[in-house]
C-alpha cells in the first residue's frame, strides 16, 4: 500500500462528506451530522437547498482521546463527582480544560485541513467561512436527544482556527447540562461520543434565519408548519435571546401553487441580531457579536411570502422523507438571497405525546364552601387566589393564580390565558369571561355575586366545576381526582356534533377532538381580541376623532400601506387558524354580530355607533350590513371571508347571516354580498342564517328558499320568545330553552327545513347541561349540535344515548 493509499485510508477513518453518509450512520458521524447527510444525499435533489460540508468521525473522538491520556482524566473528574468530592461545574470545567489541552494526532489534523480546503475549492471561497457544529453520536435517538446541550461555532476561517473550534467542540461533550442529562438518563459518559460537522456558513448575518417545526409545537396539531425567523444568524432563535417573527403555514394546501395557507403571522420584537466580527485572519478576535436591530429592522417582516410557502413546502418534504415531525433549522444568505436548510432532526416533545385528549374531575374531601356561581367547563383546580378589580392592574396578576374579579372583557384576555381558573361576580353563561374560559380550557364560575368580597388574593382555594350546572370554591387545597378519557372512549353518533370557536390562538388546541367540524364560529369576537379596531375606522380613519386613538390606530395598522389590508389581513388569518383546526370539515362563520354597545367600545367606534335603550334588539345583525352607516364595513368583512377562501384556499369556510328580521332583509344582505364578490352558490359557497327570532320559525319556507341552512341560536330565540333578557340576573330563573314555548319554536323550523332540503343545527350551551334537551333535539331529527369544546364529550354521550332510545322506541 504506498503512502498516499494509506493517507487516503486513514482519511475515511477520520473525514465523511455529507454526500457519503446517510441515517444510517448515527453511530459513526452522530444524529445531527447523519441528518445532514440525508438531507444531502435524498432530498437535495428534490430542490431543497442544504449547504456542503464534512464530518468528523466517531473514530477520530477517540484517537484524540486516547492518544492524549483523555480517558484517565474524565474517568477521574467523573468518580470524583460521583463521591461528592467535586460538584458539577467543577467537574465539567476540569475535563474541559483537559480537552482544550490536547494536542491533535497528525494525520486526524491533516485530514481535516485537507477537507477544509477542498471544501473551500467547492465553494469558491478561499479560507471559506464555516459553521463548526457538534454531533453527539447517541442525538436524536428515540429514547435520547443531546440536541443543543453541545456547542456550535459560527464563521470559523482559516485551518487553525478549525482545529481550536473541533477541539471545542469535543469539549463541549462534557457541558454541565450535557454531563448532568447523561447522568439523569443512564447514559454511560465512555459509551458517548462526538462527532464535529464542518458546513459551509449561509450568509444570514445579512439575511435571517430560524426555525421551522413540521407540526404546532403547542398543541401537536399535525397539519401546520411552524416558523420562527430573525434578523442575523440563528443561534439567537435557537437559544431563544430574541422575540422572532412566527408564521403559520397550513400544509394540506400547500400543493396548490395558486394558494396562500399562511395562517398565523405574527411580529416579532427582534431586539437585537447575531452577525460576522473581527478581522479576516485575525485569530485573536471572536467570529460573532450581537449588535441591536435598527428600527426598520424591528418594524419589518424577515419572510416574505414566496419564503415562508418554500419553508414551509420544504418541511412538508422533510417530514415526508423522515416519516415524523421534524425540528429544523434554515437560514436565508443576505448576498444571494437563497434559502437553505441547515439542519433537521425529529421533534420530541409534541410527538411523543400521549393522545389521550379528555379528562374528568372530582374534587375529593373539599373544605368549606366559600362561595358558588355558574360553571364554565367542567374541570378543577387548586391555586391561590389572584384579586385584581381594575384591568389597569392586570400587571399584577401572577401567573398560575385563580384570577378573581367582577367582570371581564376582551382587555383582560393577556391575564386570562395565564391563570389557572377565574372567577368573576357578574355574568352568565354567554359572558366574555365565560365564553373566553371555555375556549382556553379553564374552569371558571361567572355570577358568584360577591367573590370580590369574600375571597383575598394569595388564599389557597379550590375551584370546582365538576359538580354539574353550578361551580363551587372552597376553601383551601382539595385533591383532585383525574380521569382520562380516551378518543376510543367516545362514541359515534349519526347526529353531527361540531364546535363553537372564536379564539384563534385557542383553535389548535382542539384538533384531536372527532368533531364534525365547527358550527359557529364567532366573528365578533376575533375582531375585539385580536383586531381591536372598528372597521368603519379603517374605511374613514378621517373621521375618527379622539387623537389618543387616532395614535392607537396607527400603531396597530404600521406596516400596511392601507389601513383597510389590516382588518382583512388579519381577520383572514385568524379565521384560517379557526378553519384549518377542522379542515376539510365545514366551518360555519358568523359575520360580526356586536351590538351598539360593543361595536362603539372598539377603537376608534364611539365616532360611527349611535347610543341605543336597548341594543340587545336594536341595530344589530343583518339590518347594520347593506345599512349606509356599516356597509362600507361589511364590505371589509366580506373582503376577509373572500381571501379565505380563494386565497388562502378554505373552501370549507360557509357564511352565515345573524338576526335577520325578514326574508325582504335576506334579499338586501345577499346583494351586498355579491357586490362584494361572494354570491351564493359561486364556488361552492354555502350561505346560513341565523334562526334566533320567532319570525325565522314562522316565515321559515321563506327563509329556506334564500339560505342553505339554518343555525337555531337558542339563547336568543328564547330570549325573544320567552320576552327574557338573557343577561338578567334577576331574570335567570325565566330562561329556560326547555320551556314548552321555545321547544315547539326549534320543532318547527326543524320540520320547515327537512322539508326544504336545508340543513338545521343548533348551537347553545343547553345540550350539555340537560340530556333531555339532547333526547328532544335528536327526536325531531336535528342535523348538528354545536357546542363548546369542554361541553363536548357530554353531548356526544347524550346524543349518542338518544340515538339508542330512539332507535329502540
Amino acid at each position: 500500500m504506498t503512502d498516499e493509499t494509506k493517507r487516503e485510508a486513514q482519511a475515511r477513518e477520520t473525514i465523511l462528506w455529507f454526500e457519503e453518509v446517510g441515517r444510517g450512520d448515527v453511530a459513526r458521524i452522530g444524529g445531527k451530522n447523519a441528518s445532514l447527510g440525508e438531507m444531502v444525499t435524498a432530498l437535495a435533489p428534490r430542490g431543497i437547498a442544504v449547504p456542503p460540508g464534512f464530518a468528523t468521525t466517531a473514530e477520530a473522538y477517540w484517537r484524540f482521546v486516547s492518544e492524549n491520556g483523555l480517558d484517565r482524566d474524565i474517568a477521574s473528574a467523573l468518580l470524583d463527582f460521583k463521591r461528592g468530592a467535586a460538584t458539577l461545574a467543577e467537574t465539567g470545567a476540569r475535563i474541559r480544560a483537559a480537552f482544550l489541552a490536547g494536542v491533535w494526532p497528525g494525520d486526524i489534523a491533516e485530514a481535516i485541513t485537507l477537507a477544509y480546503g477542498e471544501l473551500s475549492r467547492r465553494i469558491g471561497r478561499p479560507a471559506a467561512d464555516v459553521a463548526v457544529r457538534s454531533s453527539a453520536t447517541a442525538e436524536d435517538l428515540p429514547d435520547a436527544s443531546f440536541a443543543g446541550q453541545q456547542e456550535t461555532y459560527l464563521n470559523i476561517e482559516g485551518e487553525q482556527a478549525l482545529l481550536d473550534a473541533c477541539r471545542r467542540c469535543f469539549a463541549s461533550l462534557f457541558t454541565d447540562r450535557a454531563i448532568s442529562y447523561r447522568e439523569a438518563r443512564g447514559f454511560e459518559h465512555a459509551k458517548v461520543a462526538l462527532s464535529v460537522g464542518v458546513q459551509a456558513m449561509v450568509r444570514s448575518d445579512r439575511g435571517g434565519s430560524g426555525v421551522m417545526f413540521s407540526i404546532d409545537t403547542e398543541t401537536g396539531f399535525d397539519k401546520v408548519a411552524v416558523i420562527n425567523a430573525a434578523w442575523g444568524l440563528g443561534e439567537t432563535v435557537v437559544q431563544g435571546s430574541v422575540d422572532p417573527d412566527e408564521y403559520i403555514v397550513f400544509k394540506p394546501l400547500l400543493a396548490d401553487p395558486d394558494l396562500v395557507p399562511i395562517v398565523g403571522k405574527r411580529l416579532g420584537a427582534k431586539r437585537e441580531k447575531m452577525i460576522y466580527a473581527g478581522a479576516r485572519g485575525d485569530a485573536t478576535a471572536a467570529p460573532t457579536r450581537i449588535v441591536p436591530t435598527s428600527k426598520a429592522e424591528r418594524a419589518a417582516f424577515v419572510l416574505e411570502e414566496a419564503d415562508i410557502l418554500r419553508l414551509g413546502r420544504w418541511a412538508v418534504e422533510i417530514e415526508a422523507h423522515y416519516g415524523c415531525p421534524m425540528d429544523m433549522e434554515w437560514a436565508r444568505d443576505g448576498v444571494s438571497g437563497e434559502l437553505f436548510i441547515v439542519q433537521a432532526r425529529p421533534e420530541t416533545v409534541q410527538s411523543r405525546r400521549d393522545a389521550t385528549l379528555f379528562r374528568s374531575y372530582r374534587v375529593e374531601t373539599p373544605g368549606p364552601e366559600l362561595t358558588r356561581g355558574l360553571a364554565i367547563g367542567d374541570a378543577a383546580v387548586a391555586a391561590p387566589v389572584c384579586l385584581i378589580e381594575d384591568v389597569a392592574d392586570i400587571d399584577r396578576f401572577v401567573d398560575g393564580s385563580i384570577l378573581v374579579t367582577g367582570t371581564t372583557d376582551p382587555d383582560w384576555v393577556p391575564v386570562m390565558k395565564r391563570a389557572a381558573g377565574i372567577v368573576t361576580d357578574h355574568g352568565g353563561r354567554t359572558s366574555h369571561a365565560a365564553i373566553v374560559s371555555r375556549e382556553l380550557g379553564l374552569p371558571a364560575i361567572v355570577g358568584t355575586g360577591a367573590a370580590t368580597r369574600l375571597l383575598h388574593s394569595q388564599q389557597e382555594v379550590t375551584l370546582s366545576c365538576a359538580q354539574g350546572d353550578e361551580g363551587v370554591v372552597f376553601d383551601g387545597v382539595a385533591e383532585i381526582a383525574v380521569e382520562e378519557i380516551g378518543l376510543d372512549d367516545i362514541p359515534r353518533t349519526d347526529t353531527k356534533v361540531m364546535l363553537n370557536l372564536a379564539n384563534p390562538s385557542a383553535a389548535f388546541r382542539w384538533w384531536r377532538m372527532p368533531a364534525d367540524g365547527v358550527g359557529l364560529a364567532r366573528m365578533e369576537f376575533v375582531i375585539a381580541n385580536h383586531i381591536r379596531v372598528h372597521p368603519m375606522a379603517l374605511a374613514h380613519f378621517e373621521r375618527v376623532t379622539d387623537a389618543d386613538t387616532r395614535a392607537e390606530i396607527e400603531a396597530l395598522t404600521a406596516g400596511y400601506a392601507e389601513k383597510t389590508e389590516y382588518f382583512v389581513d388579519r381577520l383572514a388569518r385568524d379565521l384560517g387558524r379557526i378553519a384549518a383546526a377542522v379542515h376539510p370539515r365545514p366551518v360555519i362563520i358568523r359575520m360580526s354580530d356586536f351590538k351598539t354597545n360593543e361595536y362603539a367600545n372598539l377603537l376608534g367606534g364611539a365616532d360611527f355607533e349611535p347610543r341605543e335603550e336597548n341594543p340587545m334588539i336594536g341595530f344589530r345583525g343583518a339590518s347594520r350590513y347593506y345599512s349606509p352607516a356599516y356597509r362600507d364595513g361589511f364590505a371589509l368583512e366580506c373582503r376577509a371571508i373572500r381571501r379565505l377562501r380563494e386565497r388562502m384556499g378554505f373552501a370549507n369556510a360557509i357564511v352565515m347571516i345573524p338576526f335577520c328580521r325578514s326574508p325582504e332583509e335576506a334579499d338586501k344582505v345577499l346583494a351586498v354580498m355579491a357586490e362584494n364578490g361572494l354570491r351564493r352558490g359561486e364556488d361552492g359557497l354555502k350561505v346560513y342564517v341565523m334562526c334566533e327570532i320567532p319570525a325565522n320559525v314562522v316565515l321559515a319556507d321563506a327563509f329556506a328558499e334564500r339560505f342553505d341552512g339554518f343555525s337555531i341560536g337558542s339563547n336568543d330565540l328564547t330570549q325573544l320568545t320567552l320576552g327574557v333578557d338573557r343577561d338578567s340576573e334577576l331574570l335567570s330563573h325565566l330562561f329556560d330553552e326547555r320551556n314548552e314555548a321555545v321547544e315547539w319554536m326549534i320543532a318547527n323550523v326543524i320540520r320547515a327545513a327537512q322539508a326544504s332540503g336545508a340543513k338545521v343545527g343548533l348551537c347553545g350551551q343547553a345540550p350539555s347541561d340537560h340530556p333531555e334537551f339532547a333526547r328532544f333535539l335528536v327526536g325531531c331529527g336535528i342535523d348538528s349540535l354545536s357546542v363548546t369544546p369542554d361541553s363536548f364529550v357530554a353531548v356526544k354521550r347524550h346524543v349518542a344515548a338518544a340515538e339508542a332510545g330512539r332507535r329502540d322506541a
